[in-house]
């Protein structure tokens, strides 16, 4: 058990791996719809925070096609790095971007979930960094992915969770001027509405 130790805006990037049109069409575990809402979400959370974000493709022209279009429309101005290893971290262009970021918690989300997520996830650990891993924003291709995968990642100490709870940590404190920001881009906008309700009942 390690000590809890928060994500902040200042130690955190986000590492997005392979969400391309060819690898959503074979995913399972959520509907073609949500999984983009989520991952949509978490970057345009991400992007309300300052976060470093990492964006990358493999065999972008000649296996699994483009970054799906709503994703790189939440990201104008960033880079795509494709490559063609299976790690993502193994690529010399994409390893120098996550150092470049000076960040040591690191979240990932992925297409597939075991491989796009998890291998660079737990080779972030291994190299001494904290990795967490945004379940629901990434996907896989069927129930045993799914499962297997969590009980390897968490075996190799990477953390777990969903993208909402992340943004939040680091967002911290609902009174900063980001958090209506965040939590329409979480899909939420009721929360500021219950924000401005109670600003009116104090005064």
């Amino acid at each position: 058990m390690r000590k809890y130790e928060p994500l902040t805006q200042d130690n955190a990037a986000v590492i997005l791996v392979d969400h391309q049109v060819g690898l959503m069409t074979g995913v399972r575990d959520y509907s073609t719809g949500e999984l983009k809402h989520n991952v949509v979400a978490l970057a345009k959370a991400a992007r309300s925070l300052e976060l470093p974000i990492v964006v990358t493709t493999t065999a972008r022209d000649s296996m699994w096609g483009p970054t799906f279009p709503e994703l790189v429309e939440a990201l104008p101005g960033i880079e795509i790095i494709d490559r063609s290893t299976v790690n993502a971290y193994d690529d010399p262009r994409v390893a120098r971007a996550i150092e470049a970021t000076g960040r040591k918690k690191l979240i990932f989300a992925g297409i597939s979930l075991e491989v796009c997520a998890g291998f660079p996830a737990m080779t972030a650990v291994a190299r001494g960094l904290d990795a967490y891993v945004a379940v629901d924003a990434s996907g896989t291709f069927s129930e045993t992915k799914h499962d297997v995968s969590l009980f390897r990642m968490q075996q190799a100490g990477v953390i777990l969770s969903d993208y909402a709870t992340l943004m939040v940590e680091i967002l911290k404190d609902n009174s900063r001027p980001e958090a209506g920001a965040v939590y329409a881009a979480l899909d939420m906008p009721w929360a500021t509405l219950v924000g401005q309700v109670a600003s009116a009942l104090r005064k």
